[in-house]
């Protein structure tokens, strides 16, 4: 069974820096792509952005490039987000998904960043 756990969510000033984790279980990490996903407040699911299997090839939104870095740890099956120059357009539940490219059949629960002052 396919499982994954997003953390490290929280509330941030703007112009603060959050890291997300993603920790996979139930399939082999390494052979998929993996991608972010998030839903703001009364929205739909937008795409964030995506990494290729093992981590050289990576994608953005345009909203996001320049701010946000993917990244993974194949031997800890962990996909991360490093979040930074947060603004508060970035509040929304961010999600992990399997698979290089959006939609996607799984994705985790979910966790909460809210960026106010």
């Amino acid at each position: 069974e396919v499982q994954l756990v997003e953390s490290g969510g929280g509330l941030v000033q703007p112009g603060g820096s959050l890291r997300l984790s993603c920790a996979a279980s139930g399939f082999t990490f390494r052979n998929y792509g993996m991608t972010w996903v998030r839903q703001a407040p009364g929205m739909g699911l937008e795409w964030v952005s995506s990494i290729n299997f093992g981590g050289i090839s990576t994608s953005y939104a345009d909203s996001v490039k320049g701010r946000f870095t993917i990244s993974r740890d194949n031997a800890r099956n962990t996909l991360y987000l490093q979040m930074n120059s947060l603004k508060p357009e970035d509040t929304a539940v961010y999600y992990c998904a399997q698979g290089g490219t959006w939609p996607s059949p799984y994705r985790g629960q979910g966790t909460q960043v809210t960026v106010s002052s």
